[in-house]
């Protein structure tokens, strides 16, 4: 299983996130309202604003981190996996 901090210490497994949007537009914000209404959403942000809506195989994460930064912490751990693995 991989990881990712999400920030303020939730992580997430980054096997499971089907996607990453900013939360600024119209359909992210449906997106948000339709989970909560559904109950399958978890709220990560610690009481900050939204910047990131991660949609997972079976829940809606909601982070106060960007996507690209987000991305980027995926990145950088499956490039010490890889390292892992040659070593």
């Amino acid at each position: 299983m991989a990881f990712v901090n999400i920030g303020f210490g939730n992580i997430i497994n980054s096997k499971k996130i089907v996607s990453m949007i900013t939360s600024d537009s119209a359909p992210a914000k449906r997106i948000i309202s339709n989970a909560k209404e559904a109950g399958n959403i978890i709220d990560a942000t610690q009481g900050r604003r939204t910047r990131c809506v991660i949609i997972c195989d079976e829940h809606i994460v909601l982070s106060a981190l960007m996507p690209d930064t987000i991305s980027n912490r995926i990145n950088d751990n499956s490039i010490k996996e890889e390292a892992d693995y040659d070593a």
